[in-house]
């Protein structure tokens, strides 16, 4: 079903005096049906009357648009009324003469009979019919809302935009509003976006509550659904089982974001050197895989000294805990990581204290595969249900997987498979964590009865005739992310435009590997014995060959099998980064935190890479903010973790605290 009101991915830039910008909205995308009242809420500054006047035509985006019922807006219209919370009414007419201003420039085609017979009808409908010759200066508050009221539905708009209509009023004549709102948005079945930044009020008219994070690049937090039945009534509201469940939930939301802005108030200076960079070399580790290759081609082809980061060292760590370790200790500048290290480190994941760590671009998409041992082949394994079976028939043997690191997406992704097949990854099997160059050889000396990896060592183990490969990822989670760059948090903010520089390297780098004409030569660079050092033989199936999993089945060409930068692969989207948040959580991981948007928001830093997308005149496509269906059916939803967490069925104990990435603030 096409949506009634589309707004259709807004980002507005004001310019400042000084030549720069201040970005107020970034990247807002929502979809609203015809009939629904959408409220939206968030603290002053965030953007809520800058986007309401976006949609009023009033103002214009600086990029994405409008589309109501199938048009793009471009400038004001009858089919969209505003109310604001000053009445803009005219102080020298009267009731009457305001909503016939309305009528009359919208309907001069129908006769003064039929215009007036509307006026009236709209004055009895806000009930003024003693004050129809009254002149505003006469009215109160309320009334004077009234009327506006009355003049926006008067000319029976397509959609009514509501600007805090009732925030100057007191609490019994805001009430008695509210109540005469609803009823008419009920009867003449009005589509409604309003701006406020009142809960209580929200819920009461609201069926869905879009709250909006701080700016700059205020963004969508979180959609909250109201579940209760209409026509409301406010006891009936407040007494509503999910009532205060939900209220608590809009609170917590605007405190946290309360306490995000003093946070940035006291952010410590930047060190900004002469030449605009604070350092030049840099340290960078890396895991020697087939996807480290953007780190590979940035150093090799040039694109890190273009940016000006003129001494860059990539290190070849022995393992992903050695990466984890280098960062967080200061030995390396940045490195390329497992997508779930910025967020466990952050969290402090295994009793570690926290270590704030972010990530601004994510390097790469899918990848991954699911090896298991040659005999189970043999056997007759060929699907999940093939291997559950096996695992049960040899119930007096210990069945161990690999994987690489608690907070990587081989680890989650391979007890989301394990699981969606009915295996407890905990219970039936044992999974222990090996680095991926070791894989192989575990798998050969028969320590292991397979792993989830990235290439070229899935490969190998088909081309040595040591295993096959049952799954990759993209049966399970097609176009997930994978390998992310990541950085201390204290290095990002004290060398920002560092920062900055070394994603727009590693961007044109990513462009550049996913050039399938670049393809043979990044092979070349990355099976070079200081990176990868693989043979090329089985290092090419699914980077540049179709790819073997060592079956009877033909070999497939697998196009986005290692994806670069194609298909919005660099921004660190959000959803994903709560996909692992809840992941983690379900098996006993890191606690889910609570707080969990506030603590995206601070590891994902999608500031820093919509800069260097804006520096290099790049696009900067963010991924879509919505629900996504991964291979087994199951649909994940950003706005409800903790109700899809408690609906898996194998699972941990679910723990849900607040998490403080602050070591020095206690229960903050």
């Amino acid at each position: 079903m096409t949506a009634f009101l589309e707004v259709d991915h807004v980002d507005k830039v004001f310019p400042l005096a000084n030549g720069g910008r201040y970005i107020a909205l970034k990247n807002i995308n929502l979809e609203i049906k015809q009939g629904e009242f959408v409220c939206l809420l968030g603290h002053s500054g965030c953007g809520k009357s800058t986007l309401l006047n976006i949609v009023a035509g009033l103002d214009k985006p600086t990029q994405g648009g409008i589309i109501l019922e199938n048009k793009q807006i471009k400038d004001p219209g009858p089919d969209r009324m505003v109310v604001f919370q000053n009445y803009s009414l005219l102080p020298w007419k009267t009731v009457r003469q305001n909503i016939a201003l309305a009528v009359n420039q919208v309907y001069g085609h129908k006769s003064a009979k039929e215009r007036h017979a509307i006026v009236e009808e709209h004055i009895n409908m806000v009930n003024l019919r003693q004050a129809a010759d009254k002149h505003p200066a006469q009215l109160s508050g309320g009334m004077k809302q009234r009327v506006a009221i009355a003049r926006a539905l008067a000319i029976r708009p397509k959609l009514l935009l509501l600007d805090e209509p009732f925030g100057a009023l007191d609490a019994l004549t805001r009430g008695s509003l509210q109540e005469q709102l609803m009823k008419m948005c009920q009867e003449y079945q009005l589509t409604c976006l309003m701006v406020t930044h009142d809960a209580d009020e929200a819920l009461l008219l609201a069926d869905r509550i879009v709250m909006l994070t701080n700016g700059p690049e205020s963004h969508i937090g979180q959609i909250i659904d109201v579940p209760i039945p209409r026509p409301r009534q406010r006891l009936e509201v407040v007494n509503h089982p999910s009532y205060y469940a939900l209220r608590g939930d809009i609170v917590y939301f605007l405190n946290q974001q309360k306490k995000a802005k003093k946070r940035q108030q006291v952010k410590a200076p930047a060190i900004i050197a002469a030449n605009g960079l604070g350092k030049v070399n840099l340290e960078i580790g890396f895991i020697p895989l087939t996807d480290c290759a953007p780190l590979v081609v940035a150093k090799e082809k040039g694109f890190f000294a273009k940016h000006g980061l003129t001494q860059v060292n990539l290190n070849r760590e022995p393992s992903w805990k050695a990466i984890a370790e280098g960062v967080t200790s200061g030995r390396l500048d940045a490195a390329q990581m497992v997508a779930g290290m910025p967020l466990s480190l952050s969290l402090g994941m295994g009793n570690r204290p926290t270590s704030p760590t972010v990530t601004a671009l994510t390097l790469s998409r899918n990848g991954n595969a699911i090896t298991l041992s040659k005999r189970f082949y043999e056997q007759g394994v060929r699907t999940l249900a093939d291997f559950k079976a096996a695992i049960a028939q040899e119930s007096d043997l210990v069945h161990t997987l690999g994987m690489v690191h608690p907070s990587s997406m081989h680890n989650l992704m391979l007890r989301y498979w394990l699981a969606s097949g009915g295996i407890d990854p905990d219970l039936d099997v044992k999974l222990t964590v090996i680095p991926p160059p070791q894989m192989v050889a575990n798998l050969k000396a028969g320590n292991i009865d397979g792993y989830c990896v990235g290439e070229p060592w899935n490969s190998r183990a088909v081309y040595e005739n040591l295993g096959f490969v049952i799954a990759t990822d993209l049966d399970i989670w097609q176009s997930h992310l994978e390998k992310v760059l990541g950085v201390k948090e204290e290095w990002a903010n004290k060398y920002p435009e560092t920062h900055v520089a070394l994603v727009k390297a590693l961007m044109e780098a990513c462009e550049y590997c996913d050039d399938r004409r670049n393809r043979e030569e990044v092979l070349q660079l990355i099976c070079q014995p200081n990176y990868v050092g693989s043979a090329p033989e089985y290092t090419r199936p699914g980077f540049i060959d179709p790819y073997d999993r060592g079956t009877s089945e033909p070999a497939q060409m697998l196009p986005e099998f290692n994806e670069f930068y194609v298909n919005k692969t660099n921004c660190p989207s959000r959803v994903e980064g709560l996909w692992i948040l809840v992941q983690m959580a379900r098996w006993g991981i890191v606690p889910f935190p609570r707080n969990w948007i506030d603590v995206l928001d601070r590891v994902r830093r999608n500031d820093v890479y919509s800069e260097a997308a804006r520096q290099l005149n790049l696009p900067g496509l963010e991924p879509e903010r919505t629900s996504f269906r991964l291979s087994d059916g199951s649909v994940f939803s950003p706005d409800n973790p903790i109700e899809y967490l408690q609906g898996l069925k194998i699972k941990r104990e679910i723990k849900v605290e607040e998490v403080s990435l602050d070591p020095l603030v206690v229960g903050a």
